[in-house]
């Protein structure tokens, strides 16, 4: 049994977190940090966790994290680097979800996220937290940095062609779609309902702070420079996310799926449908899977479909997935649960 704080877990990502760890066998919650709702009962503030905890939030000033074997930052992005170093000279395991120790060029972190970066050692340190395509690393990491949710999509289904290297890896294309949860908790004009639901539209068109952290990855799955047009779309679905990712096939004879499959049949979370069905947002909602699959229409062009859900797989999921790699646990303890339906 470990014991686990969370940072900042009044996000949509740290109620998740919250939600998953409760039901995790190998799991004590014990601490949980905001500033904003200190005081307030857990329960009280997420009437759906009723009956399933009864912690209240602390002031992260307050709290250090002495009795935690592991703590999650589910913070806004800038904030964790403040904070991780201490705990790491404590010796404490820290997995963040923002994207404070994802990119290696701290220089391009600094302009995408406008602010200096306060421990730019650690990003060295720092495991980038696939396990698909990290898994012996994650196992003995201190720090984690958990992949952004359209990374998350993107790497996965470009990844097994890349590896085998049948695809021009400088004229990508991921056109991807995501719920409204992506963007946050925070009250923001256009998630109001009437302004997000019965339309769809593209958004960072001209440059997203994701695109970087998928080059980064893309380049090292293929072994050289890749470059990824990436346009992103804001769906009127509160959860999930659906990429259509497209690339030139440097030879139009292959097994595809066969690839796929070769590169995929061992992993617990990647389900590949094998041109039975599409992948859907709604087969993985509330879930760690990734659904996949792809196609070749006539010509040199391969599209790959990938749905994942952007809370669990493509962020508080994830994390616990590379929990359990650190602590030695069954690498889907905690996280078998199905899709909700409808």
């Amino acid at each position: 049994m470990i014991k686990v704080g969370i940072v900042g877990a009044t996000g949509y990502a740290g109620v998740e977190l919250i939600r998953l760890l409760l039901a995790h066998p190998e799991v004590e919650v014990t601490r949980l940090t905001s500033r904003a709702e200190a005081g307030v009962r857990v329960d009280r503030l997420f009437p759906s966790l009723r009956g399933g905890i009864d912690l209240s939030f602390e002031d992260p000033a307050n709290v250090h994290f002495e009795d935690c074997d592991v703590i999650f930052f589910a913070t806004p992005h800038a904030v964790a680097m403040n904070t991780v170093p201490a705990l790491i000279e404590q010796g404490k395991k820290v997995i963040d979800l923002s994207a404070d120790f994802r990119l290696e060029d701290i220089a391009s972190w600094e302009t995408w996220y406008g602010v200096a970066h306060v421990a730019p050692s650690l990003v060295e340190q720092a495991v980038y937290g696939l396990p698909e395509l990290n898994r012996e690393a994650i196992r003995s990491a201190q720090l984690v940095a958990c992949p952004g949710c359209y990374p998350t999509a993107v790497q996965l289904g470009f990844m097994p062609l890349l590896q085998a290297g049948v695809i021009d890896p400088l004229s990508l294309i991921a056109s991807c779609a995501s719920g409204t949860s992506g963007a946050g908790r925070s009250a923001k004009i256009n998630l109001l309902l009437a302004e997000a639901t019965e339309s769809m539209k593209s958004y960072g068109v001209s440059g997203h702070r994701h695109l970087p952290e998928m080059e980064q990855g893309l380049s090292k799955m293929a072994g050289s420079d890749v470059k990824l047009t990436f346009v992103p779309h804001l769906a009127p679905m509160v959860r999930g996310i659906h990429a259509t990712l497209f690339a030139k096939l440097t030879d139009a004879s292959l097994d595809l799926r066969g690839i796929f499959q070769t590169c995929y049949q061992h992993e617990p979370f990647v389900v590949l449908t094998n041109g039975q069905y599409e992948p859907e947002t709604r087969h993985v909602a509330g879930t760690n899977r990734c659904e996949i699959d792809v196609t070749q229409p006539a010509g040199d062009t391969v599209v790959i479909t990938v749905a994942i859900d952007n809370l669990v797989k493509g962020a508080s999921g994830q994390a616990i997935q590379a929990m359990n790699l650190m602590f030695g646990f069954e690498e889907s303890l905690g996280l078998q649960n199905l899709a909700v339906m409808p």
